[in-house]
């Protein structure tokens, strides 16, 4: 019996868990300090209420013989996809019911879409990166290539048409820089797609955070369906960090090496996956009504704001950022020249907040750091001025 050995290429410790032991090793020995995180982007409001309801009636089903649900369709019930098919509608995009995946979120959809896909292809991603999309394809074996994202193009990379790629990660608004990519620049990567005959797999899990004239999907672009995957989630839309549900949108005419992507996806969901529960796709499905919508955007509202207090004092503080403004993210340059895990101890050892060193995020992110605007209020609030009073 042998071991997958691509998982001995693999940095040590992922490192949402690397950031989490550092603060409880301080916390550990610092029992007395407050710690205010805004490291990882987890959310801190409850569900909305109808969504609430709505899950509760779908629990409610499963105590009764003749409401009773058992294993899903593979791809969601109808009345989810249609919900989702409808909210694409909502904002000059058309998706079809038929064409959507329901899923357990972005994340697992991001690792597991390269089952369908050879080995053998080489994988784009823009640096900095999230880690799945990276470390996914590490225990694959497939070779990965780096487009930088930097202070020049605003952390937002663009294609080189010298390089050839076969899989392309985008991700936008960007985690973890908080940039997004407007319509002429996401139409580059299309084009770049289509000529190399690749398939971009864009993550658009913080669509509903843009507040600017910006695509909210990559089928908003000409040429996305014959090149394009498209996978979202209600973590931090709707707050279902802990509930787990996304969607994966395979347009039906996409193909690639005489195969039918969406039919291949399908038969890999079959066999892997049995699916989201009855009530969490109730309670998505009650996320895209016209009270669900009303009640999320109060909660992205609040995060909003909470972005904002971040990014109102760095630029007090006069610190060049991304993000923000369209994302739930800052993505900030380390002051006085530190090093991004420097900083991290830095910040955590004299002020108690924690944060994520950009380093964590690809070659490009040394010197940088991420903080996320999911906090409450109040410690939000409260972590900006002890930032505020320790670098002024």
């Amino acid at each position: 019996m042998k071991i997958n050995k691509n998982f001995d290429n693999l940095v040590p410790n992922y490192l949402f868990a690397e950031v989490a032991k550092r603060t409880s090793d301080y916390t550990a020995a610092n029992p007395d300090k407050k710690i205010i995180r805004l490291g990882i982007g987890d959310v801190t409001l409850p569900l909305a209420p109808v969504v609430i309801d709505a899950m509760k009636r779908g629990a409610e089903d499963l105590a009764h013989k003749e409401s009773f649900k058992g294993y899903p369709d593979y791809e969601g019930y109808e009345f989810l996809r249609q919900a989702i098919s409808d909210y694409y509608k909502s904002f000059g995009v058309s998706v079809s019911s038929d064409e959507i995946f329901v899923s357990d979120g972005a994340k697992s959809d991001c690792g597991n879409i390269g089952d369908i896909f050879s080995q053998d292809n080489t994988v784009l991603v823009t640096d900095p990166v999230y880690p799945v999309y990276v470390d996914s394809n590490i225990m694959a074996g497939r070779k990965i290539i780096y487009a930088a994202s930097n202070r020049e193009n605003g952390f937002a990379a663009m294609p080189d048409n010298s390089v050839k790629a076969d899989i392309i990660y985008l991700c936008s608004p960007n985690n973890p820089t908080g940039s997004a990519y407007t319509a002429d620049r996401l139409k580059a990567w299309v084009d770049y797609a289509l000529k190399n005959d690749a398939v971009i797999l864009y993550d658009s899990a913080y669509e509903a955070f843009i507040t600017e004239a910006l695509p909210r999907s990559i089928y908003a672009i000409e040429g996305a369906r014959q090149c394009a995957i498209e996978m979202c989630s209600l973590s931090k839309t709707a707050g279902f960090t802990g509930t787990r549900c996304g969607y994966t949108v395979i347009p039906r005419e996409l193909e690639r090496d005489g195969h039918n992507i969406y039919k291949t996806w399908y038969r890999r969901q079959a066999t892997k996956f049995n699916g989201v529960s009855w009530p969490v796709q109730c309670a998505a499905a009650a996320v895209f009504s016209e009270e669900g919508q009303r009640q999320i955007r109060e909660n992205i509202a609040y995060y909003q704001e909470n972005a904002r207090i971040i990014s109102s004092a760095l630029d007090e503080l006069g610190i060049y950022y991304t993000g923000g403004k369209n994302s739930p993210y800052i993505w900030l340059e380390c002051p006085n020249g530190m090093e991004s895990w420097e900083f991290f101890d830095y910040l955590l050892e004299n002020a108690g907040v924690v944060g994520t060193p950009g380093e964590g995020f690809g070659e490009n992110g040394k010197g940088y750091f991420r903080l996320t605007a999911f906090g409450d209020r109040e410690s939000t609030v409260e972590a900006v001025e002890r930032i505020k009073n320790l670098l002024k």
